[in-house]
């Protein structure tokens, strides 16, 4: 799927994804959720991080604006660090309930759609975001973060349910 050139395809594209995956979430019982799958992540993991990054994304863009040095995707990691951090992030996340882990991904999208309704296109597409080392702009940041992170999750519970034979 192309990615979004304009505020309107994304908030569209945003709110299409996440919808598709908050359909799949909220009819899910938190032993289904928890449930470690062959991978040895459950859903509840995968949702939290999907939640985790879109702060990530907004502490990027606010770092940027204000001239302080953005750390990507954390501060002491390296993008070929991710699993190191991802696994970091399930551990923090590991006593986080359910019904909690889901609000935070609401409210993470809360807070993503807010963002983007408080900008211009031209503030969202008109050139690299401050802070970031190549030449991605602020929208295509928040799609990765936002919409994108949506869809591969949404992928992935429908994965664990066909495991699960749910």
């Amino acid at each position: 799927m192309p990615a979004a050139v304009n505020k309107k395809q994304l908030i569209t594209v945003c709110e299409k994804e996440y919808g598709k995956l908050a359909s799949l979430l909220y009819r899910m019982d938190e032993d289904l959720a928890a449930k470690p799958f062959s991978d040895g992540i459950s859903i509840k993991d995968t949702i939290g991080h999907r939640a985790h990054w879109i702060d990530l994304f907004l502490g990027w863009y606010a770092d940027g604006q204000a001239g302080r040095k953005v750390f990507f995707p954390a501060q002491g990691y390296k993008w070929n660090q991710l699993k190191e951090y991802n696994t970091k992030l399930r551990q923090e996340q590991a006593k986080l309930d359910w019904k909690t882990v889901r609000k935070m991904l609401s409210d993470g999208h809360k807070r993503l759609m807010a963002f983007l309704d408080s900008k211009a296109n031209a503030e969202l597409y008109g050139g690299p975001m401050k802070g970031a080392n190549n030449d991605w702009t602020p929208g295509r940041w928040a799609e990765a973060s936002g919409a994108s992170h949506y869809r591969s999750a949404a992928k992935y519970v429908r994965k664990c349910l066909r495991e699960a034979g749910v």
